[in-house]
Order: structure tokens, then sequence, then C-alpha cells
């Protein structure tokens, strides 16, 4: 149980930080006994229960803190209504009068708020709001507010097909106007806070009367304490629709228990006050700083509440895009200049966190809608996860240039040298139109690579090298995506033999060599089509597949077809075939040659670094080979 012991922690340390809407997008870490909805209607009342105005609730502006049980807050239909605001066929006694199609709750409603009005831990809000709703009138006064609109018959009007500038506007953030979400706010004299969302003696008041209801207390597993039991566990962990739970013990029948316990409590007891703290610092966690994909949601986190780096994001993604458009234009673009800004900031994680700060990485995923598995956990200090992040930046890095910044008019393509990340990954080694069952796999292999220091699979790896030389099956930039990432992989892979990143002149290996004459060909035949103002692909990456296959009997082809192309250039391609020369001179022997045996990925990092040498040279009149800028850039 030591995971909801670090969450607990971690909802300790940041007090400062409950109820703090940072952005709609952005779940807030909240109190207990409450959780998070989109309301799409605000109702403002006075002390005396009497209505004032409404007004329909803009999308930027939804998420709405609310008071909850623990049924109501993991609801998926019935009758468990929230203590102050919910939908209308929770809050609104007329709702069947309108035409509401669905049952009403309202008296359970009512029932419950009395009985919290009626307790020693009563809020003055509360009970206005209580006053209003018994008057039950809530959906007649937001039609006469032109808030709702209801039809000729008197019923709430049904949403157009097609909306215009003159329909009205809570057709924007809904499609049935009975599905509307209500909240809250009481006007009082000489109360800065009318907004019941964000009244902090609101939360405690509705926090304390919940708890007092819960008379049966347990053993807690987590803090060793006789405790109030939680009944229910919460949901709503990696996204508001989030129905799966981390604990749970519904299933009274079947292999539950195996004759070991009678019932779940004998199980497994956790306190209600922590699961509460824990599992709201887990989704606050995961909203913030989380990588999530669909169903799969990993986070890293320091107890202490810091922030930490991203252990599967890119140098790019660490940085953030303001700080990569912080310097002058063009400077940003520069490998060299990311290199020095993601260092600085490693740095400043070393110093606000320190050496020993508690860190955990935590991994989940569901199977089922209704349970959720921790995939993947581990605690560390926080120089060992700064140093691990550095170890796979560095021994997974090469040059790559798939990420842009900026508006579509303004775009500019970012070098860096680094890792790429695990979902980019998955992209390289099985396709941008990957499974999302295969990419959440990918993810769960690549992690223990990063945090523990494993080597990488090798089957990824050789995915992603095929599919680098299949180029033609990929358009230009999705291929040159795959490319960089299929040297980084294989470069991480063979470790030992410490592959340079620039071009090695000295290396003899027949699988480098090889990849050296390719690129070779390949712009030589690109330099003389620019010349021509001709727009296809060389005979150099047409046949690239079948080079890593057969790279002899190819090679022979690629460079017959060199012919006229070396004609049309003549004397200035005379430089571009003295490094050919040069690099044919290189294998050690006739047989390396002649072999026709397939290449290792090898033979991309020589491609890879001889293209990027030519590039680079400066003293070259061929054109650069582009990349799209469009397609597939960040």
């Amino acid at each position: 149980m030591s995971w909801i012991q670090k969450l607990y922690e971690t909802y300790e340390n940041c007090q400062s930080a409950i109820g703090e809407v940072v952005s709609d997008k952005e779940v807030p870490l909240l109190p207990i006994c409450h959780t998070t909805n989109k309301a799409q209607v605000e109702v403002v009342i006075n002390q005396q229960g009497i209505f004032q105005r409404a007004r329909v609730v803009p999308k930027n502006d939804a998420r709405t803190i609310i008071p909850c049980t623990e049924t109501s807050g993991g609801r998926t239909s019935g009758e468990a209504p929230h203590p102050l605001s919910d939908k209308l066929q929770y809050v609104a006694k007329d709702y069947l009068e309108f035409g509401g199609s669905k049952n009403t709750y309202f008296e359970k409603y009512k029932e419950l708020l009395e009985k919290w009005c009626a307790s020693h831990f009563t809020h003055s809000k509360a009970q206005a709001i209580l006053k209003y709703i018994t008057k039950g009138r809530v959906i007649e006064d937001l039609i006469s507010q032109s808030i709702l609109i209801n039809d000729d018959n008197g019923k709430l009007k049904k949403k157009p097909k097609k909306l215009n500038k003159d329909d009205p506007e809570i057709f924007t953030v809904l499609n049935e106007q009975s599905e509307a979400f209500v909240r809250w706010e009481v006007e009082t004299p000489n109360d800065p806070c009318s907004k019941i969302w964000k009244d902090k003696t609101l939360w405690k008041s509705w926090g304390e009367y919940y708890i007092n209801t819960k008379k049966e207390k347990t053993l807690c597993y987590v803090s060793g304490k006789e405790m109030n039991v939680a009944d229910i566990q919460p949901a709503k962990l990696r996204h508001d629709g989030d129905k799966a739970k981390l604990i749970s013990s519904n299933d009274m029948s079947g292999f539950t228990f195996r004759g070991r316990f009678k019932d779940a409590k004998q199980a497994c007891g956790v306190g209600f006050e922590i699961t509460q703290k824990a599992h709201s610092a887990l989704r606050w966690l995961i909203s913030r700083q989380g990588y999530r994909n669909g169903d799969q949601a990993v986070v890293a986190w320091a107890t202490s509440g810091e922030p930490v780096p991203d252990p599967l994001a890119d140098k790019t993604s660490v940085l953030g895009e303001d700080e990569l458009m912080s310097d002058e234009p063009g400077v940003v673009a520069t490998a060299q200049n990311i290199a020095l800004k993601f260092n600085r900031k490693m740095a400043g994680y070393k110093t606000l966190l320190g050496d020993t700060s508690g860190i955990v990485v935590m991994g989940l995923g569901s199977a089922t809608q209704g349970r959720m598995a921790i995939t993947y956990y581990r605690e560390l200090t926080s120089s060992d996860l700064l140093r691990k992040i550095e170890q796979w930046q560095t021994t997974c890095s090469w040059i790559h240039a798939y990420h842009s910044i900026g508006e579509k008019k303004d775009k500019k393509r970012i070098y860096f040298i680094g890792a790429p990340a695990p979902y980019d990954i998955a992209q390289a080694a099985y396709g941008s139109k990957v499974d999302d069952k295969l990419r959440k796999t990918t993810v769960e292999r690549l992690l223990p690579c990063i945090i523990d220091g494993q080597q990488i699979p090798r089957d990824i790896v050789v995915s992603a090298v095929r599919r680098a030389c299949n180029r033609v099956g990929m358009e230009n930039w999705e291929w040159n995506k795959t490319l960089s990432i299929a040297c980084a992989l294989y470069r991480q892979l063979n470790e030992k033999e410490e592959y340079s990143m620039a071009l090695d002149e000295n290396r003899k290996t027949r699988d480098y060599l090889y990849g050296r004459l390719l690129a070779l060909a390949d712009s030589l035949e690109h330099w003389a089509l620019s010349e021509a103002h001709e727009n296809r692909q060389t005979n150099a990456a047409r046949f690239m597949q079948r080079f890593a296959e057969r790279p002899f009997t190819t090679w022979k082809t690629i460079e017959l077809s060199l012919a006229p192309y070396k004609a049309r250039l003549g004397g200035k391609a005379q430089k571009r075939l003295g490094i050919m020369d040069v690099v044919h001179n290189m294998f050690e022997t006739p047989e390396d040659y002649t072999s026709d045996k397939s290449l290792s990925g090898e033979f991309l990092l020589g491609y890879h670094c001889q293209r990027t040498a030519i590039r680079d040279s400066g003293k070259s009149d061929e054109p650069e080979q582009e990349q799209s800028n469009n397609e597939g850039d960040k």
C-alpha cells in the first residue's frame, strides 16, 4: 500500500494548492468529499433563497468543484444525487413538468440537502439553496431569463440540426437542455466569495458533515490506526469520464475472496480520509503532469510537491514552447542551443529537488471499464531519477528534426539531439496508425528502459529499422522522423560500440560503409534532379529496402543508374565522386564488399551521418534535401 501512503504525503505537502483551478483542462487538487463536473448553467440567488439572475457557463469556465458523497462521486446512473450542484433532473422539482425525459431524483436530492442543513455543520449558503429549490421553479426561472428555451407545447425545446447565430446560447454548450448541470452563486452581504465552488468555508462544512455521518471504523492498512472506513473508492482518476477504480470489492459472488475472508474489509481496509486525499492527489497529478493515452496513464512526481521532469518526454517537450521561443529568431532551431537549455533545466531541477527528495513513477492501465491496475511502480530519489533521465537522453540520442514551433505561416523546425519520446518510438516502430493497444504496450515496455536503465527491447529496434528501410512506403516527413528514431534506437541497443552522431570517417565496418555509399548516391542523384527542376524520388530511395536485404546486387543497379546524372553535373560532381571512391577503398576485404548478406541497422547510421555531413559541409552547390514542414511536425 506504499503508493497510497506516498499520494497521501503528497496531498498533505500541497495543501496550498487545494481548490486552485489553473485551467479548464487541468483538474484541481480537491478538498475531501468533493469532485468536479462541467457546469452549463449558473444560477444566482440571494441569502433568502430568492432568484436573482442566471447565465450560460462558457466551456472554458465550466469546471466546477462540487461536494459529493462516496456514491455520487462514482455514479454512472441512478438516484445518487450530489448535495448541492447537479443536473436538472436532481435540482429541479419542475423537471417533468417541462418535458424531462428521465426519472427525477429531486426528492432524494432535497432529502440529502435537508439533512446537511439540519446538522451542526450547516452552512448559510446551503440553507439558501434549500429554500430556493423547495419552491420548485428552477426551470421556470431559467426559461424566464431565456437561459433555457421552451417550445409551443411548453416543453424544453430540442436542439436544431444546424445552428445559426440567432439560436439560444445554451445550444453551444449542450445538445439536450434537460441535461444541463447547474451550479449556484449565493450573494450575501459583506461576503466577497459568492461562488459556492470557491468558498472554502463551504468545502469544510460539507467535509466535516459527511465524515461525521460515517459510524463504522476499521483498521487502516495505510496509517495503522482505527479510522472511519471508506465504503466506496473514488473514480475519475485519469479523466472526467473514468469509472475504473484502483481498489474495488463489489463482487460478492464467485471467487472474490476464495474462502479466505468473510468480507472485503478483512482483505484490505483503507481509511476514508486517507483514500480521499490519496485519490485526489493522483487525479491532480495525472491531470497536471501525467502522460495519458486513452486508458493508459503514467505520472512521475515528488512527494514534496515540487515539479519534476517528465521521463516520457523528449528534450523539446521538457523545455516547452515558451522556453524554446525565448531566444532571438533563428537561434532557437540549433541543436546546440536546445542542449544548453535542457542542461540548464536539469540543473534547475537538481537545485530545486536536492539529492534526496522522494520521487514516485507510476503507470496505470485498465482492461475493463470498472477495474484499474498499477502497471508500473518505482520509488527513487530525485538524484536517481535525474541521473536515469540524463542517461537515457545520452545513450538513446540522435539528431532529430521532426518538431516545430509557431503558427502555420511562421513555423520553425527545431533540430535537437536527444532521445525520442516513447510515443514517437511506437509510431516509428509500428507506423503512425499503430493500434492503441500496441502503442500502450510499447510505452510500458520502454518505461523500465528509462527508469531502470534496462536495455531497449530488440524487437522494437528491429521493427523501427525495418520501417526506416521502407522509404517508398511513407511520406517524406514520416520517413525522416522514422529514420532518426531508428538510428537512436540502434545506437542505444549497441551502446558498447560507442557510435558517434557525427560522420566517423575512420569506421570500416561493412554495414556502415554501405550506408555511406547509399547516402552519396542518393545525394548525387537528388542534386542532378534539382538542377533539372525534376521532383521525383531517386533510385537510391526507391531501392533502399532491397539494398538493405541484398546490398551488393542492388548497389550495382544503383551505381549504373548514376551515369546520366554524373554527366549532367559534370565537373561539379568530382568531389562527391572522389568521396565515393574513398569509401569503396575502405572495405577491408573483397568479401565484405561482394557479400549479399543483409545489412543491420548500422547502415542507417552510416547513411544518416553521411547525409548530414553533406548537408552541413557548406561547400556544396547541392540544394538541401528538405523535409516536409507541414504534416507530422509537432
